[in-house]
């Protein structure tokens, strides 16, 4: 990505200078582990260098938000509400956009013990697979379309406007599919991070947008041909978990000829997520606060910070 007016830019050496006095909070190997999505990597360096400075600045941005939000109250002489801080994750399929979100809440919920902070990600508001087969789209799951936009614009509604047990459907990596009946339970949390493709698009003709319920928003960027390698990685990762599971999406690949589910693999990114990448993902990027860019092997050599 070229450096433009919009953004200041910043690499590994000049970003790691602003970590303030938060400093990381013992964050381990194995917390990281656990937090670090399929086929991602991070280090604890990165969250020293890249993640300890971005979590101060959301520390400044959550402050002058609850000043403004006193403030605002103070002028309408109301008792202050308690509405969420939302921050949005965007950015393509296999970006490591997962492994954002939940260092990001692993790390805030280090820095405010007394606050409540939840993770959600979009792929729950995707219509259910019998609903985009119904539609005539179940190959184009993931395009602005297959999603509930109604249903999540509603779920954000309710969120910012401090609603109890704010239900978020769930999604199954696994089984491909929505998981019927069951949910992610979003109960009045003082900070809420939402992560998915489209959290950043501007759908036709709507009167709201899930981007204007955000208090801070980040893009996580990376050249295509990286990204896609990084996908069929992580295919391949998936198809050897799936031997043992005949109830798991990736069974029936697993267990039949590894080069044709390659190709299949392939045609899907070419056909379905570039696609997707390209037309309706990519073109999001300039409205974040913050891009971290990506280069060979996850590694974020750039920051883009917003200058207005």
């Amino acid at each position: 990505m070229d450096s433009n007016e919009t953004y200041d830019v910043f690499d590994r050496k000049d970003w790691q200078r602003f970590h303030g006095r938060l400093g990381t909070n013992h964050i381990t190997q194995q917390e990281l582990a656990q937090v670090k999505a399929l086929n991602d990597n991070v280090s604890l360096e990165d969250v020293q260098v890249i993640y300890a400075p971005l979590r101060h600045l959301i520390h400044i941005y959550l402050n002058q938000y609850q000043q403004q939000r006193t403030a605002v109250s103070d002028f309408l002489n109301h008792p202050r509400r308690h509405v969420p801080f939302v921050i949005g994750i965007a950015g393509s399929v296999a970006v490591g956009k997962s492994t954002t979100a939940r260092l990001l809440k692993l790390l805030l919920s280090r820095s405010y013990p007394n606050y409540k902070v939840q993770q959600i990600t979009t792929d729950g508001f995707l219509y259910p697979n019998a609903e985009l087969t119904r539609r005539g789209i179940l190959d184009r799951k993931g395009f602005p379309e297959s999603y509930d936009m109604e249903a999540l614009i509603n779920f954000m509604n309710a969120v910012k406007s401090d609603k109890p047990q704010v239900l978020a459907p769930k999604y199954s990596h696994q089984v491909y599919d929505i998981i019927p009946d069951q949910y992610d339970v979003v109960d009045r949390p003082d900070i809420l991070i939402v992560e998915g493709i489209n959290v950043l698009q501007l759908p036709s003709n709507a009167p709201i947008y899930v981007s204007d319920f955000f208090d801070f928003s980040i893009y996580v960027d990376a050249d295509p041909k990286l990204v896609e390698q990084w996908y069929l990685e992580r295919f391949g990762v998936l198809l050897d978990t799936a031997f043992t599971d005949p109830d798991n999406y990736y069974y029936q690949y697993a267990i039949g000829d590894r080069k044709a589910a390659f190709d299949m693999a392939k045609k899907v990114w070419r056909d379905v997520n570039l696609k997707n990448l390209r037309a309706y993902i990519l073109p999001t990027r300039s409205r974040a606060d913050l891009i971290l860019h990506k280069s060979a092997h996850h590694l974020i050599d750039q920051v883009y910070l917003r200058k207005f």
